[in-house]
């Protein structure tokens, strides 16, 4: 298994009609939990092995006045917690077995910081 946790934003106001880099910052703070499983194939019983849980936090700083490659800097935290294997598993909830998965379920928001937020692109599923 091959799990890359792999965000992007986008430089420009995804809203407006120009592409001038408007980036401002970044705030993240997500937390995942994760199951390693076995599944038998003859009765599709499964089987928890470990129950991970982890948390993503970040806040960085963009001048997009700055040339590329100077434009962010890293506020905080400088490093990120590790993953936990829990002691003890908790169980699989039946909606993270059937879709949407996390990457179905994603929505891109534009909140400036004058205006009311604007949905850029909503979930595919609901």
């Amino acid at each position: 298994m091959n799990d890359n946790f792999y965000p992007s934003v986008t430089w420009a106001v995804p809203v407006g009609t120009g592409n001038l880099p408007q980036l401002t910052g970044i705030h993240r703070d997500q937390s995942f939990t994760t199951w390693l499983v076995a599944i038998n194939m003859a009765s599709n019983d499964i089987i928890i092995l470990h129950t991970i849980k982890w948390r993503m936090k970040l806040e960085i700083d963009i001048d997009p006045t700055m040339p590329l490659g100077r434009r962010s800097k890293l506020k905080k935290p400088y490093a990120q917690e590790q993953p936990v294997v829990l002691n003890k598993n908790e169980p699989i909830p039946p909606s993270a077995l059937i879709k949407p998965n996390a990457n179905d379920a994603q929505v891109l928001m534009w909140r400036p910081k004058n205006q009311k937020p604007v949905v850029v692109i909503p979930p595919k599923r609901r």
